[in-house]
């Protein structure tokens, strides 16, 4: 399991305007990247390596 404890939040830049439902992602830990749903920011968060990660957002985006 990761620590998060000094994890810095930041809201996802493709959340806005969604009524306040948004994803946070905190890249500030080394060797992770974790996710988390903002309206449970004391529940369960998805961690990734920052390759996976950048594959991901890589794989979200629109051409």
């Amino acid at each position: 399991m990761v620590d998060l404890t000094g994890a810095s939040w930041r809201k996802s830049t493709r959340s806005a305007g969604n009524g306040g439902e948004c994803v946070e992602v905190a890249g500030n830990l080394p060797g992770v990247v974790a996710v988390r749903d903002s309206k449970d920011p004391h529940g369960p968060a998805l961690t990734f390596t920052p390759a996976a990660w950048a594959s991901f957002v890589r794989g979200t985006r629109r051409d």
